[in-house]
């Protein structure tokens, strides 16, 4: 066209608009722990950031999973299947799906301040269950909560939700490289229920109270979430990134070191350099080891490593110390390769 028929306009409506989910891998698309966990009785990451758990100790079970179910333009959904049921929730139930946003990757927000912006998050659901239910908006705390309502219409459908927030003003919102900002969707006892929806409320809220949907009513329930997007003002159509960026946005949270190699310390133990993929998110992560890893000295069979500290650490690299089934008196300073996905650091919000 010429250049005399370009409007602002035009460019808005045509242009890709990248980099403006907030959300870490929303399309469900990275998985680094494993795809399929059969108890959420404590935090589990059937995806990556996405955890799922039953904080109470309830009654209720679920296997959850990377599920291959996935509407258009979508490969994988988050899927909760439930294995045990919990007819009748108590006050203090709380099964949830969370997510947690850095706050350095939602300081531009300015919420908690008089200049805080309106956000939209929009996902797709589907479910057997039909009826109200909520996604809640949290900060750090839990003393500043937000219960955005929508309805579930029909069952076994794929259907996209568009949610406007406006952002808050008041609260502590934190943008350091903790938690910014937490986003739970789930089924909660009446401790965590609320008539005040669709507005900010100065406690732990994470659900409405006019019947809401118990998930876990029924070993015939499932639930499932993908193409999680948060972005500033409206919505736009889902941010697809590479799968290579994904991984790398995920693994500031958690990775796994593969193949590598130290040296024999002592009798019971191999000292080991390692530098990080990308940089965790802190200092004081947790490292552990993969189950079944083995370290080898060429010529003299491999011995379980069976326990890791860390001797120093940054964000980017640490010096570990693994401790031995076998005996490497004779071969203290000799080369020892660690064979498989050996090292898990995990720095999780």
């Amino acid at each position: 066209m010429a250049l005399s028929k370009i409007t602002n306009a035009s460019v808005a409506d045509t242009a890709v608009h990248g980099r403006r989910n907030l959300i870490i891998n929303g399309s469900q698309i990275v998985a680094q722990r494993g795809t399929s966990f059969s108890s959420i009785s404590s935090a589990t990451y059937p995806v990556d950031r996405f955890l799922v758990q039953d904080v109470n100790g309830s009654a209720g079970e679920a296997t959850v999973s990377q599920s291959t179910t996935a509407p258009d333009d979508f490969k994988y959904s988050l899927k909760v299947d439930v294995t045990t049921a919990d007819a009748a929730l108590v006050a203090a139930d709380q099964y949830k799906i969370e997510y947690r946003a850095e706050g350095q990757d939602v300081s531009h927000l300015n919420w908690g301040t008089s200049a805080a912006k309106t956000v939209t998050l929009s996902f797709w659901v589907r479910s057997n269950k039909t009826g109200n239910t909520q996604v809640a908006l949290l900060n750090s705390a839990n003393d500043r909560s937000y219960v955005a309502t929508f309805t579930i219409d029909a069952a076994d459908t794929w259907e996209k939700k568009e949610l406007t927030v406006a952002g808050d003003t008041s609260g502590t919102w934190l943008t350091t490289n903790g938690i910014g900002l937490r986003l739970r969707w789930g089924s909660y006892g009446s401790t965590y229920q609320t008539s005040s929806t669709d507005q900010w409320i100065g406690s732990q809220a994470m659900s409405r109270d006019d019947s809401p949907i118990n998930f876990f009513d029924s070993t015939s329930n499932d639930f499932y979430l993908t193409g999680v997007q948060l972005e500033v003002g409206d919505a736009s159509p889902f941010e697809h990134r590479s799968y290579g960026e994904e991984l790398a946005a995920c693994q500031r949270y958690y990775q796994v070191i593969g193949n590598s190699a130290g040296r024999a310390y002592s009798s019971t133990q191999a000292e080991t350099y390692q530098q990080t993929q990308v940089p965790l998110r802190a200092t004081n992560f947790s490292l552990s080891l993969n189950s079944g890893v083995e370290g080898h000295i060429s010529g003299v069979s491999g011995y379980t490593l069976t326990a890791v500290v860390l001797s120093s650490h940054s964000t980017s690299n640490f010096v570990a110390r693994v401790t031995t089934s076998g005996n490497w008196n004779s071969y203290i300073g000799t080369v020892v390769g660690f064979l498989g996905s050996a090292f898990i650091c995990d720095s999780e919000l």
